[in-house]
Order: C-alpha cells, then structure tokens, then sequence
C-alpha cells in the first residue's frame, strides 16, 4: 500500500482533487505548493498512462483506445462493443461510455433523499451515484482497475503483471518521484501510484469539464440559442413533452455550477436487445445492469434489475452508440425511441415465436416490471406522440449545443 504521510486537498487545474503525497521520510509535512507539485507530477503519469497501449496484455490497447478524446472520451467507431483482450478478438458486453463531466458524480447509494420543494417532506430516489454503467466504482481509480484486469479489455491476469509492465515502460523514476525512491520496486505501491495518477489525470478540467459548449456560451450571456434551438429546449425541458430534463437535469445546481444533465440516478428503460453483442447470442444471458452479472453485490435485488446509470448529455452529439448496449445509431433514433416505445413497439422490439411482440425484450420477464414508465413513456398504441416529427429533431438540434469546443467568435 502506499504510504500515506498526508491527507491533503488542494485545487488541481481548478478542481478539488483528494490527493496522499507520499515521502521517504515518515512524518515530512507537505506545503500547499508541494502538494499542488505532487497533483501535477500525478497527472502528468496519468496522462502519460492513459495513452500507451504498452500496459495491456497484448500491447495494443491503452484507454484512450476505447475512450478517445476527439469523441469526449468516448469511442470513435460505431461499434456496440469494443474488442480487447490478450489477442484483441475478445468483445465487450457494454457499448463505451464517455469520461467526460464525471467530476461531479456523487458515490452510489440504495437511497438518495432530497426535499420538496413546497413540503417538509423527502422524495427518496432510489439507487444514485457510482461510475461504470451499474455504478460499482465510486472513484476514478476504482474504475481505471475495472479495464486494466478485464479479460476482454486491457487483459491483465493481475495487479502484479501490470506493476511489472509499468517498470518495463521506463514509469519507475516518475513512480519514484511521488512514492518515494525506496517504494518504487514495490508492485502494490506501482500499482496503487499508477491508479491514483489516472484519477488526477480525469480530473483535470481543462480536458474532462472545460464547459465549452454553445450551451455554456448561452448561460454566460455571450451568444443566443437559434429558434430551432430555443425550441428544442423547451421540449426538452416541458414535462408534458420531452420530460427529458426530469433526468437529464439541465438546470444549474443550488450553488450556481453548470447544469451536468443528469440526476445521477439509476433507471430502467427497457431498450431493445442488441444482437451485434456476441454475448446476446445466448438466450439466457442478461445483462441487468445494476443487479448483475458485472455488478455482483445486488445480484439478489429483483428490483434493481435492468437499472442502469444515467449518463450526462453533454457531448452525446458526438456518439455513435446510445444507450448501455449500443443499441441505436443516431441521437435521432435514440429521441425516437423515447417517444414510441409504447406507442409502437413493434418496431423496437422483437416478436416471439407464437406471436406478439416482446415488449422490453433485453429483460427476464421478472425484471420487466422494473422499467420506467413517466412521460413520455407514459402514451399507449393510438395516443398522440408526446414529440412530432419536427419537434425530435428541436430537440436534436438543442442536444447538439452540448458539444465542447464551441466559439462565438468563429460562430458569428
């Protein structure tokens, strides 16, 4: 374990970082600068680790393979699930999820409370929080472990084995700098050093949450939303409409941080299952999210089968694959999908062999109670759609003011 002589936290690249500076003299306090010189060292290593494909069982893939940085740290391809693994033929059960705008998520928990606001009384929202799909890590260096030992991602047996490749890589005078040039042989201590340096690299703002997108410019007062755009959000955010926003929150937070566009819950939506994920050639496989199979400590909770994390907006733009499994291809579809579910399922879901359509058909029919049904999932077959043709694509065209990197200067 890494010797932890301080418990500082200091503001990183204008974010609140935890961070443990370590020495070789047991008792050395740190300054304020000394700790802010550790977080760069740190995230200058996590930086360097994020990129080289050296620390995967078949030295091809690095974490910015899947999570590349000109798709938000999401994956470039259209594929459903990305193949890893020793010999790089090993797919995936899960579609990618961006890195970007996690600062905020808060860890998991079975019941998140929160007042009303014209009550005394509490609403309690069920399991929120945690990273990863099934929010089974709370930390960025609980999540950077997850790829780094996965049999069909980065591949390593052991932590060990990839202690082993970090010294191969010529890491041990950068480990040694935090660590302390007695610990940088230790394979736990390598270990340990090289998770917390990818958390700090995650952390930097600049790269993860710049809130650079035309929306950003828009509640800084430096541009103006188009009447398309204008328009889209106002569905977005209607209740009777879109209801996108009683998830994907798009209001600013108490404190006056950017709205994050989503609530960190966990929630079931019942889309299609993907046949492109080799794993749904079993009729008996499941993937239930939050209880099981990757997530193993809720694996008894029907009720918590088929939830699965709501992830941010910001940047969904830039996607090629929505939802858990990667089922949808387009923002477009994927809105449409919300807005037909119920009234047409048909063409979301499979039929069955007698007759009628599977409706939720990624789900054991134990678990299909479990899936949401607020509006706009709240229409039958024959019911007015909550979202016309053109209104989708209002709200399309809103959801692409979430890109970073946006300018006035070169919009005008």
């Amino acid at each position: 374990m890494l010797l932890f002589v301080l418990m500082a936290t200091v503001l990183a690249a204008g974010a609140s970082v935890e961070v443990s500076p370590t020495s070789a003299a047991a008792g050395q306090e740190f300054t304020r600068a000394q700790a802010r010189r550790q977080v760069e060292a740190l995230g200058e290593l996590g930086r360097a680790l994020f990129f080289d494909p050296s620390l995967s069982g078949s030295g091809k893939i690095a974490c910015a393979s899947c999570h590349d940085p000109d798709h938000a740290f999401g994956p470039r391809n259209a594929l459903a699930v990305q193949l890893g693994g020793g010999d790089m033929h090993q797919p995936g059960v899960r579609a990618v999820p961006s890195l970007k705008y996690l600062q905020a998520v808060p860890p998991f928990t079975e019941h998140f409370f929160e007042s009303e606001d014209d009550a005394d009384e509490s609403i309690d929202n069920g399991p929120t929080g945690g990273l990863t799909w099934d929010g089974r890590a709370d930390r960025g260096r609980e999540q950077a472990k997850i790829p780094l030992l996965s049999g069909f991602e980065m591949g390593n047996k052991d932590e060990a084995e990839i202690a082993r490749r970090l010294l191969a890589a010529g890491y041990d005078k950068k480990i040694a700098a935090i660590a302390g040039p007695d610990r940088q042989d230790d394979p736990r201590t390598v270990y340990d050093t090289a998770l917390k340096a990818i958390e700090v690299f995650e952390q930097d703002y600049q790269t993860f949450y710049p809130y650079s997108s035309k929306f950003d410019a828009v509640l800084a007062g430096q541009t103006t939303l188009t009447a398309q755009e204008a328009r889209g959000r106002d569905l977005f955010e209607a209740p009777d409409k879109g209801n996108c926003s009683s998830c994907h929150v798009s209001q600013r937070g108490n404190d006056g941080t950017p709205p994050q566009f989503t609530d960190y819950g966990l929630i079931a939506l019942g889309v299609p299952r993907n046949p492109d994920i080799p794993a749904n050639r079993d009729p008996r496989y499941f993937d239930l999210g939050l209880c099981g199979p990757l997530r193993t400590d809720f694996a008894g909770r029907k009720e918590y089968c088929g939830l699965f994390r709501t992830p941010t907006l910001r940047n969904v733009a830039l996607r090629q694959t929505f939802f858990h499994n990667g089922v949808f291809h387009s923002l477009r579809q994927a809105v449409e999908f919300y807005v037909e579910r119920e009234m047409d399922p048909g063409r979301w879901y499979a039929y069955r062999a007698n007759g009628g359509v599977d409706k939720y058909d990624d789900l054991p029919e134990g678990a299909k109670a479990n899936v949401n049904m607020d509006p706009p999932f709240d229409r039958r077959p024959g019911d007015k759609p909550a979202l016309t043709s053109a209104e989708i694509d209002d709200v399309v065209a809103f959801l692409n003011t979430l890109t970073d990197g946006y300018s006035p200067t070169k919009a005008q």
